[in-house]
């Protein structure tokens, strides 16, 4: 079967065609990590599965959500999976549907700060199309939520887009807005090269906190009072969009992709997974989709309703 990197709608499931793997430090923990990224059946999704504890897995979707303050974890009964959204965006981003994700210990690798080092891994592993029809979540009612002055919402449409804005009061940033269509390769051009970054006056007080022990200029944007301590940036505005990419790998725990517009402002790991949370609880703002015709570049591509899921 042929293979189709990206998030234009397709008619079947993907996983990748062979095993892949890294080593790296999380983020956080700045424990060493070696992952492993290995094909799954259909009807999988990502699953990560830790090989230190008798290969425990724990599903990436929204119920399994545990903290979210600077970075997306998992928890299923006790067992950690830490730092989960630039791989989630990864996968997301190129199309992946199942895979199982292996890891020896609670955070995944940060590598350098994007999700473009997982994007390449997924290229070299190749794609492999699956026979079972890949369904999506497409957006039937409109959803706001807000939070003084963070926001974040979802509107109908018939294809996955992004508009983020952010405000932070640094020189190079102040408001950025960025709008993508997820889409014909997009988000691998304009997306996955987006890297993490953080304040160096901050520094001291997130590593109290038991945050950043791996941070470092090699996989983060080190912002000084006036500047940046690592430069180039790959984009202008590349805070912005990896505000994007966080998203993108946020809205995967859904467990499916989705059909519909997004709009957040200033809005963060919390409000994107408290959007989550919201949409599977009620599944009259959904209807589970799959695509009758595989037209992808074509405009009017239609789109068949099914029976909605209990996810």
């Amino acid at each position: 079967m042929g293979d189709s990197i990206g998030i234009s709608p397709l008619r079947h499931e993907q996983t990748i065609r062979k095993a892949v793997e890294c080593s790296g430090v999380g983020l956080h923990s700045g424990a060493p990590v070696h992952m492993r990224i290995v094909p799954a059946p259909p009807g999988t999704g990502i699953v990560f599965r830790r090989v230190d504890l008798d290969g425990f897995e724990v599903e990436a979707i929204g119920r399994n959500v545990a903290r979210v303050s600077y970075a997306t974890s998992l928890m299923k009964k006790g067992v950690l999976i830490s730092t989960t959204e630039h791989l989630l965006s990864a996968l997301m981003g190129t199309g992946i549907d199942n895979a199982i994700v292996e890891l020896d210990n609670l955070e995944l690798p940060i590598l350098d700060g994007s999700s473009q080092p997982f994007v390449d891994l997924i290229s070299r592993a190749g794609i492999r199309r699956q026979r079972r029809a890949r369904t999506y979540l497409k957006i039937r009612r409109e959803l706001h939520l807000r939070e003084k002055d963070k926001y974040i919402a979802v509107y109908p449409a018939q294809t996955y887009s992004v508009s983020y804005s952010i405000n932070f009061p640094h020189t190079l940033i102040g408001r950025e807005s960025f709008t993508v269509h997820l889409e014909n390769g997009s988000y691998i051009r304009e997306i996955a090269p987006a890297r993490t970054f953080g304040f160096r006056e901050d520094e001291r007080a997130m590593r109290n906190m038991g945050l950043i022990r791996g941070a470092s200029p090699e996989n983060c944007i080190v912002l000084t009072k006036n500047g940046i301590e690592n430069p180039p940036l790959r984009f202008d505005d590349e805070f912005v969009r990896h505000k994007v990419l966080d998203l993108v790998g946020d809205l995967a725990l859904l467990g499916k992709q989705i059909l519909g517009n997004v709009v957040a402002d200033r809005a963060g790991h919390a409000m994107h997974t408290a959007l989550v949370s919201r949409l599977l609880r009620d599944n009259t703002l959904w209807e589970e989709t799959t695509v009758e015709e595989e037209e992808t570049h074509a405009p009017d591509r239609r789109i068949a309703a099914t029976a909605q899921p209990q996810l």
